[in-house]
């Protein structure tokens, strides 16, 4: 599973975002995009899914065993960056009224966007 497409990371990189927005932005993108294989694998919807689900997952997904062999860490800290990843795409979620595994890229840009604009217009 890739971090992010050629194509995700054009659009990302082309949004109106500070660095650290486009870093949550990327994050949230391959947080979905791993909570969606977690939903499918647990047969349950995103928004179902526990702290110890995300976790097993990390924890017994092919695609990380070399890097939790070198890094003791790094289960607990991926699985906290993919569950604190399920703030925002509920938000997105929610603002968009359709599921979190419906969700698209294109969405999640454009509330990461929005929020940009609304946090500037506020300072």
């Amino acid at each position: 599973m890739e971090f992010l497409t050629q194509d995700e990371a054009i659009q990302v990189d082309a949004a109106l975002l500070s660095s650290q927005e486009k870093f949550s932005t990327r994050l949230a993108i391959y947080a979905l995009r791993c909570l969606k294989e977690i939903a499918k694998n647990q047969e349950i919807i995103i928004e179902n899914i526990k702290p110890e689900q995300v976790q097993d997952w990390v924890k017994n997904d092919h695609n990380f065993k070399e890097k939790l062999e070198l890094d003791s860490n790094f289960h607990n800290f991926f699985s906290q960056l993919v569950i604190s990843s399920l703030k925002p795409l509920k938000q997105v979620s929610q603002a968009e009224n359709i599921p979190i595994q419906d969700l698209t890229i294109k969405q999640l840009i454009h509330w990461f966007e929005h929020e940009s604009k609304q946090k500037l217009e506020q300072d």
